[in-house]
């Protein structure tokens, strides 16, 4: 059984033993012995453990799980290197725990896996705003990540993340298409902000999840919205689906850079009525925002800026009851 790390004492104290054991090791490598060697090391490995877990004081962070958010929390949306996770962790399971944070404790803890599939689904579309913008925040290119390699894009935990754990779970052991997954788990969470780490691990760690929640959006008309299609308090990399129905078919695969030109232009309100967002209410029928023809697909009309408003979910309704904006 593994050595659990006891970094009981300060860290002062664990590198004076430490530097003892490496210094009596001299006479151990006099020895034809490997096996010898190799025993007598394994308590200067134990005590260098001791000590990477020892340099947050246990007053602040009593686990190895406590210690791995408290080191990411005083480097937010910083490229962390899991060595680093290792030192500070103080344990050989750390990536495990890193996990644990992230799905089971809700915290926003990015790989570098999931930013490259973020990166290569923004490329493949060409566009440009939303690599632009991982860029500007991780201060390098997202593919460079390396797989174990981890931000930590929100300082906020999730408390309703332990809840969503068991849904996760229960819809990823279905045997169901990736889409089929990820549309169930978004309808169990109405407004719900969900991240790309919850997505990924859902589709099994097949990087076509992100190209599946861009076509859901702009294929099939769920409305999932994102920092970059129009949802500027979210954060990068998270995901919400504003109300459990799709978007009328003749309002879909409206291009996400023409989605926020036109929210831009109309100041993110509806044009009927001004709603906005930040009016949103339980006893309010109107949830969302949608986008809507003034000339319809049927004739001829563009997916284009100047051919588009913004209208609450309320009034789109009612204006495809009456067939007029007037």
């Amino acid at each position: 059984m593994a050595r659990r790390s006891r970094p009981n004492d300060d860290p002062e104290t664990i590198r004076k033993a430490l530097v003892d054991l490496l210094t009596n090791f001299a006479a151990e490598l006099e020895r034809s012995d490997l096996r010898s060697k190799v025993i007598v090391l394994i308590p200067a490995f134990h005590k260098l453990r001791d000590l990477g877990g020892s340099l947050i004081p246990k007053a602040e962070a009593s686990s190895a799980r406590d210690r791995i958010i408290e080191y990411f929390r005083r480097y937010p949306k910083i490229v962390i290197d899991g060595d680093e996770l290792m030192v500070v962790a103080g344990i050989d399971a750390w990536s495990r725990r890193v996990r644990e944070l992230r799905v089971q404790f809700g915290w926003s803890i990015y790989s570098g896996v999931t930013f490259r599939d973020i990166a290569e689904d923004a490329n493949a579309v060409k566009n440009a705003e939303e690599a632009a913008s991982l860029q500007n925040l991780l201060g390098i290119q997202p593919a460079s990540i390396k797989p174990e390699q981890y931000v930590l894009m929100r300082s906020e935990q999730d408390r309703q993340a332990a809840h969503r754990w068991n849904v996760l779970n229960e819809a990823r052991r279905k045997k169901a298409s990736v889409s089929d997954k990820i549309i169930e788990y978004f309808r169990k969470n109405v407004g719900a902000e969900i991240t790309g780490e919850e997505l990924r691990y859902l589709a099994q760690d097949k990087k076509e999840w992100a190209r599946r929640v861009r076509e859901l959006r702009t294929e099939y008309g769920w409305p999932i919205v994102t920092k970059n299609s129009g949802r500027d308090d979210l954060a990068i990399g998270v995901y919400v689906l504003e109300e459990d129905r799709q978007t009328y078919e003749h309002d879909r695969r409206i291009p996400d850079p023409v989605r926020v030109a036109v929210l831009q232009r109309d100041h993110f309100r509806c044009v009927r009525c001004g709603w906005n967002r930040s009016m949103l209410s339980p006893d309010d029928p109107r949830k969302m925002l949608e986008l809507h023809h003034l000339l319809h697909h049927k004739d001829k009309g563009e997916n284009t800026v100047e051919n588009l408003i913004t209208i609450c979910n309320v009034h789109h309704d009612e204006v495809h009851r009456r067939k007029s904006i007037k």
